[in-house]
């Protein structure tokens, strides 16, 4: 059985990829550029392809079975159509939460609804905060000044490890009892932005300070930082919603969380693969040299 993996060196594509090899599976990685990509396992077939340019993934889908779809809703339903065309039978999509509550109707969405309407046999995982995300937003401060500034030290939520999220993706691709199924998944614990603080602190051996300030001074630094960090800053912050529409940050002081009792019982791992997520403090010490 032949496996294309999108988006394969991507944070969490590239650990799918792994885990694929891992099973003995044959595994097909496709990537805008081959040349750059790093880490991939020996015996994996690298190609050269773009989601937003559906024909250039056509050679890449001739012979395969199933597939690994990372979102580009621009062309979603063309890569799937042409999927179909080429005979794969199964399709994993790499979705978000945000498609579950609502609050994602023009991203995710869309892309899970190509894949069902297409007739193929298909699993979401929709993956909500990724622990990694904590990389681009706190690794630059970390590393340069052993500090971590936010408006709402105490804000709790479940982060998922990227791991957790690639075993998900997997298992729906390599057995046949998640077909049909949309996995939402968080973290096994609510842990505060402190405690993750604590939680990196820990992991590279050195005292990190966890600072307090505004949501237009995090705004401005996350901006300035670039990257994802200024990319995700309005969302994050609370300035637009998950689909850029204006909100009023002051309706959400930041000041000492929320009550998670409010979501009811929350997906995790248990309900997706049988296990529990592993935990941010784990999370911290796989990653600790991204902070040092």
């Amino acid at each position: 059985m032949t496996i294309l993996v999108t988006g394969a060196t991507g944070q969490v594509g590239r650990l799918v990829v792994r885990g694929l090899v891992g099973a003995g599976a044959d595994v097909r990685a496709l990537t805008r550029d081959p040349a750059a990509a790093t880490g991939v396992p020996d015996g994996v077939k690298l190609l050269a392809g773009d989601l937003s340019r559906p024909d250039s993934i056509r050679d890449a889908l001739a012979g395969v079975e199933r597939m690994y779809l990372f979102p580009v809703t621009e062309t979603a339903s063309e890569v799937v159509a042409l999927a179909k065309e080429a005979g794969v039978r199964r399709i994993v999509v790499l979705s978000s939460a945000a498609a579950a509550d609502g609050s994602d109707t023009t991203f995710h969405l869309p892309v899970e609804r190509a894949v069902e309407e297409s007739g193929l046999e298909w699993t979401h995982v929709r993956p909500g905060e990724f622990m990694a995300n904590k990389i681009h937003l706190w690794g630059p401060s970390v590393r340069e000044r052993r500090v971590v500034r936010h408006p709402g030290p105490d804000d709790v939520w479940l982060p998922v490890h990227e791991q957790d999220i690639a075993d998900v993706a997997v298992t729906a691709l390599l057995e046949d009892g998640r077909v049909g199924a949309a996995h939402v998944l968080h973290g096994p614990e609510p842990i505060s932005l402190r405690e993750q603080v604590g939680a990196i602190a820990a992991a590279i051996g050195e005292e990190v300070r966890m600072e307090r300030n505004t949501r237009e001074e995090a705004r401005a630094e996350y901006i300035a930082q670039g990257g994802f960090a200024a990319e995700a800053a309005d969302l994050l912050l609370g300035f637009t919603d998950y689909e850029g529409n204006p909100l009023d940050p002051a309706e959400d002081s930041g000041e000492g969380g929320f009550d998670l009792s409010a979501f009811g019982l929350l997906p995790s791992l248990n309900d997706a693969i049988g296990r529990p997520g592993r935990t941010f403090a784990e999370w911290a010490r796989d990653h600790a040299d991204d902070f040092r």
